[in-house]
């Protein structure tokens, strides 16, 4: 007979474990995020699928926060986090460790995600911008590459944790 598993057959990791195991190579940056659900959305997300880190920028809500930890259930504790006021500061930075900067943005020079062909040799970090201007004008020309989710519906965008978790989810699956 077909059962839901109960959590402690699961088997999952606890905090400081997870704190120790290897994490994907991807950064997961959100640019000016104003709904705290929404980050803590992508904190749940993140650390399901190991992701390296979550870099905050600009207004985005930091944790602790109650809001956040509604969305998050923890994953505030797991996953490492920073803040950085100024995004084309973050990118460069990420630049500078390695990273190849990738925008979830509908541009005139975006691919579809299907394709995109992840690297399993390079480090990535995603940009997803803020819910309603999307990615900051000023960070535009300084991210490497844009991908975009196909959508056939008559909506134009995403809900940006529902975004960034296809997206996490695609790369993910590469080092899976």
């Amino acid at each position: 007979m077909v059962h839901k598993l109960k959590l402690e057959e699961l088997n999952r990791i606890d905090v400081e474990t997870f704190k120790t195991v290897k994490k994907i190579p991807l950064v997961v940056v959100l640019d000016n995020i104003r709904s705290m659900h929404n980050v803590g959305a992508t904190f749940r997300t993140a650390d399901a699928f190991l992701v390296q880190e979550i870099i905050l920028c600009g207004i985005t809500p930091q944790p602790p926060h109650r809001e956040i930890h509604k969305a998050a259930l923890g994953a505030t504790e797991s996953v490492d986090w920073s803040h950085e006021p100024d995004i084309n500061t973050a990118i460069h930075h990420l630049k500078s460790q390695g990273f190849e900067v990738v925008g979830i943005e509908q541009t005139t020079n975006s691919r579809m995600i299907t394709d995109f062909s992840v690297d399993p040799s390079k480090k990535y970090a995603v940009v997803l911008g803020n819910e309603v201007e999307g990615i900051s004008d000023e960070a535009l020309n300084h991210i490497d590459s844009f991908i975009e989710i196909p959508q056939l519906g008559t909506k134009h965008s995403l809900n940006v944790s529902v975004c960034g978790g296809i997206v996490m989810w695609e790369f993910a699956k590469i080092w899976q």
